[in-house]
């Protein structure tokens, strides 16, 4: 297919609003389009100090919001309020497609999540759909969607008339055999867009450990660590016991961890042997194949160091509010003996002690998972641009639909 430039352009749109696991996911997914595509990654959420952007990869800091622990939208950028940020970034967002002329727009999560970003997002997809050509619109998706909203019916009826109207497709970032949509997506009026399973979006496996022995730590890690404070508490008590069984302990805080939690942890790791903490580690998949035992939440990425690292593996799946996504994904890896859970109604440093020596040396089962979403991900698009079907769906016009 003839694309409007010699080399075709992407557009990607990331907002994350609690952790850094969407914007983890599509960095990953935006360093393995890059040699195919120029890619221009719309940021929403905070980028943490360090944060490394692949090579090829042209980011855009759109004033940051994200949510609090209420879910209501913040500002993540003193120089604007909320309301200030919610009339800016609309503007910015339609510059930088007028300015890329995309071949493809890839939105993360939307309309399937996201709600509160529709401000920006239908902006962004009316803008999309008046251009000519009109660029190949998709959805970048995780492989379990939350599914326990107040009004979850009107969630998903109101996401499928909104697929139907904008997209082309829906990438699926997941093994079908794992997870597929319609488990957790039941609207009245049927998607008519085309679902693509890509594989799960993993990182390369990790180096082998020098000299095959682990070193004999547990590694707590909290993604962002806006919400892990319970679990990096929970270690901390945990710690006497598993010193007591020969094991050290190593907390990964997070950059987004709370200050006061912060000081609280480096406070007590000062007087106590055995007992590290760090903000972040460059390579965390590498860092647990190093371990005797890894203990995490069960965000998608996390996981996806987990099943890559190959350790043991306790997780303490983040089941605040109305999230269940990470509950979800944690039972079915423990039904594959992948992994071990942890209820987090009853965790306690006891509780913890006792998951990570009865999962010590326990190594996890045999692997039978599509983790090569990287690489699924652009043959899908590059399949889509390649397709009469796709493109003769964008010579249309948008039709009507729900806003």
């Amino acid at each position: 297919m003839t694309t409007s430039h010699p080399r075709p352009r992407l557009l990607f749109y990331c907002q994350h609003a609690v952790g850094l696991g969407h914007l983890a996911r599509s960095l990953a997914l935006a360093e393995a389009l890059a040699p195919r595509y120029d890619v221009l990654l719309l940021n929403g959420g905070r980028m943490p100090e360090g944060t490394r952007v692949p090579a090829g990869v042209e980011v855009l800091n759109l004033p940051a919001l994200g949510h609090d622990a209420a879910f209501d939208l913040v500002s993540h950028d003193d120089a604007y309020t909320v309301d200030q940020a919610v009339a800016l970034r609309p503007g910015l967002v339609v510059d930088a497609l007028e300015r890329h002329r995309p071949d493809v727009v890839l939105v993360e999560l939307f309309p399937f999540g996201r709600k509160k970003f529709r401000f920006e997002l239908l902006p962004l997809l009316d803008a999309a759909h008046a251009q000519r050509p009109r660029p190949l619109v998709v959805c970048s998706l995780r492989d379990i969607l939350v599914n326990q909203r107040r009004d979850q019916a009107g969630h998903d009826e109101r996401a499928s008339t909104l697929a139907n109207r904008y997209l082309d497709a829906v990438l699926v970032h997941a093994d079908p055999a794992f997870a597929r949509i319609e488990e957790s997506f039941h609207p009245v009026t049927p998607m008519t867009v085309p679902v693509l399973y890509t594989g799960f979006v993993a990182p390369e496996p990790p180096a082998a450990v020098p000299g095959g022995t682990p070193v004999e730590r547990v590694i707590v890690s909290a993604g962002g660590g806006m919400v892990g404070a319970p679990l990096l508490r929970a270690a901390l008590d945990a710690h006497p016991t598993v010193r007591a069984a020969g094991l050290t302990t190593t907390l990964v805080a997070g950059p987004f961890l709370p200050e006061h939690e912060w000081d609280a942890l480096t406070a007590a790791a000062a007087g106590t042997e055995g007992l590290e903490v760090v903000r972040y580690v460059d390579d965390l998949c590498g860092e647990m194949r190093r371990s005797a035992v890894t203990v995490s939440q069960c965000g998608y990425n996390t996981t996806m160091d987990v099943l890559r690292a190959r350790t043991p593996a306790v997780v303490v799946p983040y089941a605040e509010g109305r999230e269940d996504e990470q509950r979800r994904r944690a039972e079915r890896l423990e039904q594959l003996d992948l992994l071990r859970v942890v209820d987090p109604t009853a965790l306690s440093g006891a509780s913890l002690a006792a998951a990570v020596l009865e999962r010590r040396g326990h190594g996890p089962a045999a692997l039978h998972l599509d983790l090569e979403g990287r690489r699924g991900t652009v043959a899908a698009i590059d399949a889509l641009l390649a397709d009469p079907a796709p493109a003769g769906r964008r010579a249309g016009t948008v039709a009507a639909g729900v806003a």
